[in-house]
Order: C-alpha cells, then structure tokens, then sequence
C-alpha cells in the first residue's frame, strides 16, 4: 500500500511538472538554461587558460592533503580543535558567583537564601541525629533561636521562591525591600554558631 501511494505522489508530481512546463518553457529558459549554460562557458574558458601540468599539479596537491588528513589520527585532531574545559565549579565558587549577582536581581538573592535555608534544614536533621523531618516543616528546633527577620529569611529561601517578589523594583527605579534583603553576613554567622557546639 506504501509503496503503491509513492508511485501515485510520483506520477502525481510528474504530470504536474509537464503540465506547467509548456507554458512556463520562456521562464525557464531565461532563469535557469540561459545561466546555466554562461556560468558551464566561463568554466570552459577558465579550464582552457591553464596548461594540463598546473591541473595535474593541483590534482597530486589534493590527493597528498586527503592522505595525509586520512592518516592524522583523529583523537589529536579533535583535541587541538575542541574548547578549553573549564574546571567543575564548587560550591563556595558558585556561591560566591551568586553573590557579586545578588544586587543584580531577586532571583539570585532567593538562590542565597535557598542554599542558605537549606544549611539550616540540614544542620537541624543533624542534631536530630538524622530524625526524619519535612522539607515544609517550620525551621524550629532545642536551642535554636534565631532573629524573628533571619527565622523568616531562611524560611523563605527553604520553602518560597523567588516568584513570590515580582516587584521587586518600584515604578521609578528605587529597589523594594524583600525579606530576601536580608544580611546575609547574620545568616552565615548564625548558622556557624549552630554548627560550632556540635563539632
């Protein structure tokens, strides 16, 4: 069935073409022939300027480089032509990287505060001694006491998204204070104060 619908698109196709070749004969002839048959000419006359021995010479030119091409081992090839790698990036890099982008935009404020958030929720299961614990749950725990700005800050980076502040930027330029404004300084230290008594 297949192949008997291609041999019907085929003879479809081929009556269509002889159909509009009559009258469309002067088009072609001028579009396509007359060209055609200019630029084979000017080929012509380009061949015929040259003797047979500079022909020949560029003919052994050709074969000489697709030799030596075919025998160049293709590992080292495509070691000199592919980019440089750059090295995997860490986590305090990428960190940093987000940091110097923080006053860019919300988003990377929220990628802060999420690692940050993240830090906290891990340092809580590890002093519940791996305790299963909700993602969702409130950041609370014995001993953990934070500033009521900071408890909100990591909350949200844990549990919000960056969505939830599109105007972060007043209409005439001036930035919007978000929770995600908050010093990430306090963050940190707070955070290694958690961690220090448990070393």
């Amino acid at each position: 069935m297949t192949s008997l619908r291609r041999w019907l698109i085929l003879m479809g196709a081929l009556i269509v073409a002889g159909l509009l070749a009559f009258p469309l004969r002067e088009t072609i002839h001028q579009t396509i022939v007359i060209p055609a048959a200019f630029i084979g000419w000017n080929l012509g006359l380009l061949y015929q300027s040259f003797s047979q021995g500079i022909w020949w010479a560029a003919v052994i030119l050709i074969v000489i480089f697709m030799l030596v091409f075919s025998l160049v081992p293709r590992s080292s090839l495509r070691r000199r032509a592919g980019p440089k790698s750059k090295p995997p990036q860490g986590q305090v890099e990428g960190l940093a990287a987000w940091l110097r982008r923080a006053e860019g935009g919300i988003y990377f404020k929220w990628l802060i505060a999420n690692k940050l958030g993240n830090l906290a929720y891990q340092i809580l299961i590890y002093r519940e001694n791996g305790r299963a614990r909700s993602v969702f749950a409130p950041l609370v725990g014995i001993d953990w006491e934070p500033g009521k700005d900071l408890q909100e800050y990591l909350e949200i980076g844990l549990h919000g998204s960056f969505a939830d502040f599109p105007s972060a930027r007043r209409p005439l330029g001036a930035p919007q204070h978000t929770p995600l404004d908050h010093d990430i300084e306090e963050a940190v230290d707070f955070l290694e104060s958690q961690i220090e008594p448990q070393r």
